[in-house]
């Protein structure tokens, strides 16, 4: 079964970057329609940014412009580049696909912390 392994996360104060990936086991799982997600503490998960099997990609409004989605197909990860960060931007952050029927198990997610 794929198993998803999240990481890069920490804490980083407002306007700062960070670089997660999201490493997949098992198959060429990366190569489906994939997302990042993130839950902040007494919220429901919320996916931030997609990308489609032919490459486009998608963005909820708060983050357009700062964050940036991205697969290496070959190592399997899709990653996320997060520039400007602001406080509300903190929550754990997962990957996963994006249609429901080919979602796999929940990795534990990477913490993402922005605060002076």
């Amino acid at each position: 079964q794929v198993q998803l392994v999240e990481s890069g996360g920490g804490l980083v104060q407002p306007g700062g970057s960070l670089r997660l990936s999201c490493a997949a086991s098992g198959s060429t799982f990366s190569a489906n329609a994939m997302g990042w997600y993130r839950q902040a503490p007494g919220k429901e998960r919320e996916l931030v940014a997609g990308i489609a099997s032919a490459g486009s990609t998608y963005y909820v409004d708060s983050v357009k412009g700062r964050f940036t989605i991205s697969r290496d197909i070959a190592k399997n990860t899709v990653y996320l580049q997060m520039n400007s960060l602001k406080p509300e931007d903190t929550a754990v952050y997962y990957c996963n696909a994006l249609l429901a029927t080919m979602k796999v198990p929940w990795g534990q997610g990477t913490q993402v912390t922005v605060s002076s």
